[in-house]
C-alpha cells in the first residue's frame, strides 16, 4: 500500500495543534486573570490575541485546494455546536474559527477568476457597511446579542467575562482572500499581514472613537487590495486584453 502525501507537513500540524491548544485554553481561563484598564485589553486583543487566531487560517492554508472543504467545513460546525452544548467554550470557540476557515477556502474554489474574487473585494465593504447600521448585522447585535455571541469568533480578555468579537462573514472572508492569494499567484505573507493588521487598527479606533463597533470587512478588503494593487492591476489587464482578443 502507497500512502498519501500528507496535506499539512507534521511540523506544521504541530504548530496548528498547539496553537489551537493555546487559544481554547486562554479563551477558557482569561477571566480568571488579574484584570487590567481597558485601554492594556484592546491593546493586548489588537497585538497578540487577533494575530494568534487569525494565524490559524495560516497554518491551514495547505488544505485550500483539497476537495470536499464544504463536508469537512461541515462537519467542523457540527463539531462546534456539540461542544456549545457540553459547555467546552474554549474549545468551542476555536472550532468556529477552523470551520469559517475551511468554508473560506471552498469558497474562493468558486471563484474560477481573480476578476470575481476583486469584484467580491469591492462589493462586500458596502455591504457590511449596509449591515452593520441599517441591516440583518444591526438587528442581530441589538436584539438578539446572544445569538451573535453564540456565532461570532470571541476575543477573550484578561479579569474579565467580556470579549471582542468577530462575526463569521469576518473570518470567512479573511480566509478566502488569503487563499485567494494563494491560488492566484498574489504575496501571500503581506495579504496575512494587511488584513491582520487592518483587523487590529480597526479594533483600535473603535476603542479610541468610543464606539460599540465597527464593521471588519472594509478594513479585511483594503488588507487584501493594497499590497497586491500592482499584482491585481497587471492581472486585470491581462484578462481585458485577453477578452478583447478572443475571437467571436
Amino acid at each position: 500500500m502507497v500512502r498519501a502525501p500528507a496535506v499539512l507537513s507534521p511540523r506544521r500540524a504541530a504548530a496548528l495543534v498547539a496553537l489551537l491548544v493555546a487559544l481554547a485554553a486562554w479563551d477558557a481561563y482569561a477571566e480568571r486573570l488579574p484584570a487590567v484598564p481597558d485601554g492594556w485589553d484592546v491593546a493586548l486583543v489588537a497585538a497578540f490575541v487577533f494575530p494568534a487566531t487569525l494565524l490559524v487560517a495560516w497554518l491551514l492554508l495547505p488544505l485550500a485546494g483539497e476537495r470536499h472543504l464544504l463536508g469537512v467545513a461541515l462537519v467542523t460546525g457540527a463539531l462546534a455546536a456539540f461542544l456549545d452544548l457540553a459547555g467546552a467554550d474554549g474549545l468551542f470557540n476555536v472550532a468556529k474559527v477552523v470551520a469559517f476557515c475551511l468554508f473560506g477556502f471552498w469558497f474562493v474554489q468558486m471563484l474560477e477568476a481573480l476578476t470575481w474574487v476583486v469584484l467580491v473585494a469591492a462589493v462586500i465593504p458596502l455591504v457590511d457597511v449596509a449591515s452593520v447600521y441599517r441591516g440583518p448585522t444591526r438587528v442581530v447585535v441589538e436584539e438578539q446579542p446572544g445569538l451573535f455571541e453564540r456565532i461570532a469568533v470571541a476575543f477573550a480578555v484578561p479579569g474579565e467575562d467580556g470579549a471582542a468579537r468577530l462575526g463569521p462573514p469576518d473570518v470567512i472572508f479573511f480566509a478566502l482572500f488569503l487563499a485567494a492569494a494563494a491560488r492566484y499567484g498574489l504575496r501571500v505573507g503581506a495579504t496575512w499581514l494587511g488584513m491582520a493588521g487592518a483587523l487590529s487598527a480597526t479594533l483600535l479606533l473603535t476603542y479610541a472613537l468610543d464606539l460599540n463597533g465597527l464593521p471588519a470587512l472594509p478594513a479585511i478588503s483594503l488588507g487584501f487590495v493594497v499590497p497586491n494593487f500592482d499584482l491585481l492591476w497587471r492581472s486585470l489587464r491581462a484578462e481585458g486584453r485577453g477578452a478583447r482578443r478572443a475571437p467571436p
